[in-house]
């Protein structure tokens, strides 16, 4: 079943559950958004249940160690969301009936968060960020880990991340290095970097607050991650990445990952080559932060 297809069915029907059951997330110095007007959703409710499981389920083994403090929902911002909307149906129009509305995550400082969800999106990354043209950068819902380290600790050492829902439209591949700004022609609406199984979705800035609306907050942690030194060149023998790998990526995309090992190791293809497709497949940001995290936990 289709991950982004069985969140979207469930979340929009609302599936609550009674509101008598009580949570208790061990952060009592966790402060819950006074800045904003966030509902918390409580343990008990389908909401929350539905959320944890995409999200732990799609961090791979990672999933495994994170503890997942608080779910909060944007239920507020009424006006945002009949605009994300009407903008959802002019796209739907010019394709076909289909506007291509996804969840995906958006990763940052807390700080960073609020002021996107009170004010939109006001500022891009840092030029890493730019490697797929210059736009705002999010992870698909089934592939979360690359907004995931991107979330930067708080002072309390919890991580959070935006789920949000996003009008693609008609996408289209954008390769590495470019620094494309708009969509290339009045076919397309938002960027994609792998057109198999996208790490990426690029919205360009002039969408980008019409495009995407935050619709909820996920506050984690992950004890141990990013506390220690790592080297500033880290490595990895490609049998313990590929395996690592297999525990994290989606099984389509895995495939055709091993698919290149196989060549690589039957010196069908050079050693820069499989780096080569490697990097563009899993992104270098996803690559680069699993080497450095498992790492990190290996010492």
């Amino acid at each position: 079943m289709d991950m982004d297809r069985e969140s979207r069915v469930s979340m929009e029907h609302g599936m609550m559950a009674d509101s008598d059951c009580e949570s208790d997330s061990g952060f009592r110095k966790f402060q819950e958004f006074p800045e904003i007007r966030m509902v918390k959703l409580d343990e008990c409710e389908g909401e929350h249940g539905v959320i944890q499981t995409t999200f732990l389920g799609a961090m791979g083994f990672i999933g495994n160690e994170i503890n997942l403090v608080s779910i909060h929902k944007n239920s507020h911002s009424s006006v945002k969301l009949e605009a994300f909307r009407i903008f959802s149906q002019a796209v739907a129009a010019r394709r076909g009936g289909d506007a291509n509305v996804k969840y995906a995550w958006f990763g940052g400082s807390r700080d960073e968060l609020c002021d996107i969800v009170n004010f939109g999106f006001g500022r891009l990354g840092d030029s890493e960020s730019f490697s797929h043209g210059v736009g705002i950068y999010l992870s698909p819902v089934n592939l979360p880990i690359g907004s995931a380290l991107r979330a930067e600790e708080d002072e309390n050492g919890v991580r959070h991340m935006l789920m949000c829902r996003v009008i693609l439209g008609n996408t289209e591949t954008i390769p590495p290095a470019s620094k494309q700004l708009q969509p290339s022609c009045t076919d397309f609406d938002s960027g994609i970097d792998n057109p198999l199984e996208p790490t990426k979705y690029i919205i360009w800035t002039a969408y980008m607050n019409t495009h995407i609306f935050p619709a909820y907050i996920i506050s984690f942690t992950l004890p141990g991650w990013g506390r220690r030194n790592w080297s500033s060149s880290p490595s990895m023998k490609f049998q313990v990445l590929m395996r690592v790998l297999s525990g994290l990526l989606p099984p389509t995309k895995m495939r055709f990952i091993s698919n290149y090992y196989n060549e690589f190791q039957a010196n069908k293809i050079d050693r820069p080559q499989f780096i080569t497709r490697l990097r563009s497949f899993v992104g270098d940001s996803v690559l680069f932060s699993v080497i450095k995290l498992c790492n990190d936990q290996r010492n």
